[in-house]
């Protein structure tokens, strides 16, 4: 009975049925059986686990404690290796049904699935078995990590095995579920071991090359895609190395490519395309990092018109994350824009003849300067935000609901009002955009920390200019915020609230504040 169950094709339906009411005579016979008779049970078991309810069924009838000491047996009683490779695949399906395992006891010792030792002998299998095996024991890892309930065991496990090295060869194997798999795997370990992968990555040859292969391949958007690139985005992005490393293979254009024509519509989307997206972006911002010391960066971000990407990257409605490191690159290559404006010679001094004829002095006023950077700016060539429409476009982020994508978008424009820039005239580009009122509303709202401390940084800028701190004074609310944040800021927000009521002078108004917090 069990080997014709073995050979049937069964609906989910039917499937949930025999795990009802053959389930726990399957898992005895597994369990005790014969050879053959295990062998059929086995084969029984792997078609009805394939479904997520039935498989939950299976794991009440205790066919995990049985499944696994099979796997782990070796010499005399260990099952053949064409077995073994079938409570591998019955295994990944248990797991993929998303159990919390970390309750589930395998024997007395109250061992787990998820328990360190088990998860050791997981990767040691892994690295001792066929192909077949190989990628059903991979699968079972990525189920496991895929919960975060479970993440965090098996990342420990990996840490104290030291298997991560031996993982990462597998993203070069020809087979490609082995491929897939070991690159989900790594994906889902990424955020919590970051820079260990990306010191093994750099540390061996051909797997970044593997990745980015992957990710350039031309069949629209894969699972397999979307985990390669999110791998690559969840490495540290200060990691220069690392992203020297993508550089030398040639990869930013591709990516630039691949993300104008999501952009564009000419890639078609699916399930992957949000996180593929997400990834590239991630990617991409990486570089931005790279501008004040690598020329080659620049070239690259000017040939590619990188700033106006970004600028277009600022509208991608739905994915938050996408819009916070727009605005983030554009910071970064926005400060740069001082540098990179070509500044006009200097214009001689007057002589007798220009002072006579005056049409000759007129021709040598240097006209489309930059407001902000006194020379000749473009989005292409030095990344003024002037250009483009950015300014708009970041303002109109200041009203996102997520304060992440908020405090990106402040961050760039506070690059008009730096050091090294025309601040008065950036205040005055912010006030034509109608950038003021919500930089204040940020201070009025006071959602986070690091916000408080970006607004009392703009708004001190802002109140240099006098006709606006005029304006701004009339305002109560905004000076008992400016108060409020140098009562309870940090030290260098304290400062700079001072300063900014000094702008208005309302500091004599609060003395006995001062004097209260010991000023």
């Amino acid at each position: 009975m069990a080997e014709y169950l073995g050979e049937l094709v069964l609906s989910n339906d039917v499937k949930v049925f025999v795990a009802q009411t053959a389930g726990g005579a399957l898992v005895d016979v597994m369990r005790c059986g014969s050879k053959q008779s295990r062998e059929a049970a086995l084969k029984a078991l792997n078609q009805i686990s394939s479904h997520e309810a039935s498989a939950k069924i299976l794991i009440q009838a205790g066919i995990l404690p049985p499944l696994v000491k099979d796997l782990f047996t070796v010499g005399i009683n260990q099952l053949p290796m064409r077995l073994k490779e079938v409570s591998a695949t019955v295994l990944a399906n248990i797991v993929a049904s998303g159990a919390c395992f970390n309750s589930i006891p395998l024997d007395q010792g109250q061992h787990t699935l998820v328990s360190e030792d088990i998860v050791h002998n997981l990767l040691q299998l892994i690295s001792n078995t066929g192909p077949a095996t190989e990628c059903k024991l991979l699968q079972v890892l990525v189920g496991l990590t895929s919960s975060s309930t479970t993440v965090l065991n098996i990342v420990s496990a990996i840490k104290s095995s030291g298997a991560i090295v031996s993982l990462i060869q597998f993203i070069e194997t020809p087979q490609r579920d082995i491929r897939m798999a070991s690159i989900k795997l790594l994906h889902n370990i990424s955020p919590y071991m970051a820079q260990e992968l990306s010191d093994a990555l750099q540390g061996t040859a051909g797997q970044i090359s593997c990745l980015i292969r992957v990710i350039s391949e031309n069949n629209g958007i894969t699972e397999e895609q979307a985990a390669a690139i999110g791998l690559l985005a969840e490495l540290p992005e200060r990691d220069f190395g690392l992203t020297g490393r993508i550089l030398a293979e040639d990869a930013f254009p591709m990516i630039i490519s691949k993300i104008r024509k999501i952009r564009h519509g000419g890639i078609r989307g699916g399930r992957f395309v949000s996180p593929y997206l997400e990834g590239l972006v991630r990617v991409l911002f990486k570089i931005t990092f790279l501008l004040e010391n690598e020329t080659g960066i620049i070239v690259l971000a000017q040939q590619h018109n990188l700033a106006e990407l970004f600028i277009d990257l600022l509208q991608t409605n739905g994915i938050d994350k996408v819009q916070m490191l727009s605005a983030m690159a554009l910071r970064n290559l926005s400060q740069q824009s001082k540098y990179l404006t070509q500044v006009p010679p200097e214009l001689p001094e007057p002589t007798l003849c220009s002072s006579v004829f005056i049409c000759f002095s007129k021709q040598l006023v240097v006209t489309g300067l930059c407001r902000v950077h006194h020379g000749h700016c473009s989005i292409k060539t030095s990344f003024c935000l002037l250009e483009g429409k950015a300014v708009e476009k970041l303002i109109a982020c200041m009203d996102h609901e997520n304060e992440k994508v908020v405090e990106a978008s402040l961050t760039a424009l506070c690059t008009l009002l730096d050091d090294g820039v025309d601040i008065e005239q950036g205040v005055l580009v912010l006030c034509e955009a109608e950038g003021i009122k919500p930089i204040l509303d940020v201070l009025l709202e006071n959602r986070t920390d690091v916000l408080l401390q970006q607004a009392v940084w703009a708004v001190e800028r802002i109140l240099r200019t006098e006709e606006l701190a005029y304006e701004i004074s009339r305002d109560q609310s905004v000076g008992s915020a400016l108060v409020e944040a140098f009562r309870h800021g940090d030290y260098q927000t304290r400062q700079i609230a001072e300063r900014a009521l000094m702008h208005v002078d309302r500091l004599p108004n609060f003395s006995a504040v001062f004097t209260k917090v010991g000023v």
